[in-house]
């Protein structure tokens, strides 16, 4: 099986030849953040999961970005995020529904003791180790308060 840097270089190749624009800035993207964190590191090859974490940093900046140009009425580069999106997310893992974020959340509340708001803390370690990839950060923290304040 290839590693997901392996699967990146391929992928950029197919997209060259295609001449599939989004998909090659979206892939050259994610291959540039990986050969700068295997030099600040001093590696010739990343790790699968330190990998899958530059893509998920990217896709988030996407979907922020998106967000902004939205907002500030530019729908021609909130497109082209979206459609870099596209190309990025079928890398990252499945991510969990918001069900079964929530029970995860009761079940880590329930065994930390957390009773109010301000032990959000407590809880929020143990689920972003638990949940790393499987699911958002901004949901897990609105599950948390919304179980918190019940």
């Amino acid at each position: 099986m290839k590693s997901v840097q392996e699967q990146i270089n391929s992928d950029i190749k197919d997209a060259m030849k295609a001449k599939n624009v989004d998909k090659l800035a979206a892939l050259r993207a994610v291959k540039s953040a990986i050969m700068l964190e295997a030099t600040k590191k001093g590696i010739p090859v990343v790790s699968d999961e330190i990998s899958l974490k530059l893509i998920a940093k990217l896709v988030k900046q996407r979907k922020d970005s998106a967000v902004i140009f939205t907002e500030q009425n530019r729908p021609d580069l909130a497109v082209d995020e979206v459609n870099q999106l596209a190309y990025l997310e079928p890398y990252l893992p499945v991510q969990m529904g918001e069900e079964e974020v929530r029970k995860v959340v009761q079940e880590v509340i329930a065994k930390v003791g957390a009773a109010s708001p301000s032990d959000m803390g407590k809880c929020m370690g143990p689920l972003m180790g638990r949940l790393n990839g499987k699911a958002d950060g901004a949901l897990i923290s609105k599950i948390v308060k919304e179980e918190l304040t019940k």
